[in-house]
């Protein structure tokens, strides 16, 4: 049953990521390892012993991509009807009681990258500013302490 949400985009990089895999690298690596296997003693053969293991590796990673797809509900910000307000896929521009100002989207986890502002749906601060409208004020907890974010922005693409 799919519980995580994820934008379309996001569920489109992870599709393009097992296509990837699946089409190309491990095609590719299955051929390394049958074209090595064939040159004899396979206990000594760097390109044989590393080809299994990426393929290995692959597979696991497809397997992980498959799971992930299936429980991921794709969720349109676009079709977001109260844009008044910070829902999923919303981009929110928030200030702290420092004034430093940042824009956050908040995103599945599967294509959270902080780094960027785009913080999983399911992060303390996300969870802090779920709900708000512009102009309030929201405590967030962290690691680091209890932090005041205000909204000054509200965005949704589309």
């Amino acid at each position: 049953m799919a519980t995580d949400p994820i934008t379309p985009a996001g569920m489109a990089a992870l599709k393009a990521r097992y296509d990837v895999l699946f089409q190309e690298e491990r095609p590719k690596m299955v051929e390394v390892v049958s074209w090595a296997a064939g040159n004899g003693d396979r206990s000594e053969n760097g390109d044989y012993l590393y080809g299994r293991k990426r393929l290995r590796e692959i597979d696991r990673e497809l397997a992980h991509l498959s799971r992930r797809m299936k429980s991921l509900s794709v969720v349109d910000p676009t079709r977001q009807p109260d844009r008044d307000r910070v829902f999923f896929g919303a981009s929110v521009r928030v200030a702290d009681e420092d004034d430093h100002e940042q824009m956050l989207t908040l995103v599945g986890r599967d294509e959270a990258d902080a780094g960027n502002g785009r913080i999983a749906w399911n992060s303390p601060v996300a969870i802090a500013l779920k709900g708000a409208r512009v102009g309030e004020c929201h405590t967030v907890r962290l690691p680091a302490g209890e932090r005041e974010l205000e909204v000054l922005e509200i965005r949704y693409p589309g």
